[in-house]
């Protein structure tokens, strides 16, 4: 395998990555805390990504509401997800925390309400 570079997202420390499979095994150089060899062996094999979006809200001292999803999901979802959120018109009021989408696209996560809203 030719060596991949990656810059890690996990903390702000941001540590360049160099990534290569030998024997089956990823080695993975540059990080300066074991999270760098999690996040690279994942970003490799099932990227994953936390969204974070807008809704629609009727009644809300402003007229959009933030929102998450409350797990990552596969980074290849990420356009039908924020299609499903872009349809999403919810009345207020609404807390933080509350569930507006369940089990989006079945993946098991769910879009929640990131701010609550009178």
């Amino acid at each position: 395998m030719e060596a991949i570079n990656l810059v890690c997202i996990v903390c702000p420390l941001g540590c360049r990555l160099t990534v290569t499979k030998e024997n089956g095994e990823y080695k993975i150089e540059g990080n300066k805390c074991p999270r760098g060899d999690k996040y690279a062996v994942k970003e490799l094999t099932n990227p994953t990504r936390t969204i974070t979006s807008t809704v629609k809200i009727k009644g809300g001292i402003l007229n959009r509401l933030p929102v998450k999803t409350s797990d990552e999901i596969p980074k290849g979802m990420i356009k039908e997800c924020m299609e499903a959120i872009n349809n999403v018109e919810v009345t207020a009021p609404v807390k933080v925390g509350d569930v507006l989408i369940k089990n989006v696209l079945d993946t098991g996560v769910d879009i929640v309400a990131s701010r609550s809203m009178e």
